[in-house]
């Protein structure tokens, strides 16, 4: 039994990273580019608070996480879940892999001039880090497969522009408000406390910033999400990704 399980295993893992090497083979190198960039500035932009009162607090990664969830939706339309999550996986290593190059070069001391602020930057803030990637990780999850059953409701016609916009603002608000709570959560009320000398949000400031976030990265996500449907559909009328998506047909089938 032991035996049969470890090939079961080793058949799934290789099976996941065949299917990974033809996703990056297939899908658009712009948006993965994009996406990486956004879930990058994302984590460096989240250690400036921009606004902080009674009722609420925004941290400045409501700049740029409007552009990390219309590249999924994107993804999630086309290559379907799977695929985005994957691609979200991956955004997230770079991630981790981009933070620890930055923290090896602020810890290289240096005579050439004073970088003590360059180097709180580039260092940066473990804690910020582990809250930025569980609550994406999270809400990514949660909006990809989200954002695919309710297009799966629109079975006259899945790829109108009322399907697309149904499924990308429900997904993306959604997904925006539980990635903001879990963040603020993790970070202003779990870790900061501690380690910023008793600075915090409070419980009403995260739910009012995750509310208030989400509903302005809703509103980008509206502004922008014309240029996603006609991304979408240039996708399907040149048929990217065919490798990709007959390759998963195929093994759905068996």
């Amino acid at each position: 039994m032991k035996e049969k399980k470890t090939i079961s295993t080793a058949y799934w893992f290789r099976r996941e990273m065949k299917e990974t090497a033809i996703l990056l083979r297939c899908i658009p190198s712009t948006v993965v580019s994009l996406f990486v960039v956004s879930v990058i500035c994302m984590n460096l932009l989240a250690n400036k608070t921009l606004v902080q009162n009674y009722f609420i607090a925004l941290d400045g990664g409501i700049l740029i996480s409007w552009l990390s969830f219309m590249c999924m939706d994107i993804i999630t339309k086309h290559f379907g879940p799977k695929a985005s999550n994957r691609i979200a996986i991956l955004a997230c290593v770079i991630n981790l892999l981009t933070c620890a190059i930055f923290y090896i070069a602020s810890i290289i001391p240096s005579e050439a001039s004073d970088y003590t602020a360059l180097n709180s930057i580039l260092g940066g803030t473990w804690f910020i880090l582990l809250g930025s990637t569980v609550a994406f990780l999270v809400s990514a999850v949660i909006n990809n497969f989200m954002n695919f059953t309710i297009g799966k409701a629109f079975k006259n016609n899945p790829d109108g522009k009322l399907a697309y916009a149904t499924r990308t603002y429900i997904s993306t608000f959604i997904g925006q408000f539980l990635d903001n709570l879990i963040f603020s959560l993790i970070v202003f009320v779990i870790f900061a406390p501690i380690f910023w000398n008793g600075f915090h949000w409070t419980v009403l400031q995260c739910t009012m910033c995750a509310l208030t976030g989400a509903i302005a990265e809703l509103i980008l996500e509206v502004v922008f999400s014309p240029i996603g449907y006609r991304i979408v559909n240039k996708w399907r009328e040149q048929n990217v990704g065919s490798e990709y998506l007959d390759y998963i047909e195929k093994g759905e089938r068996l």
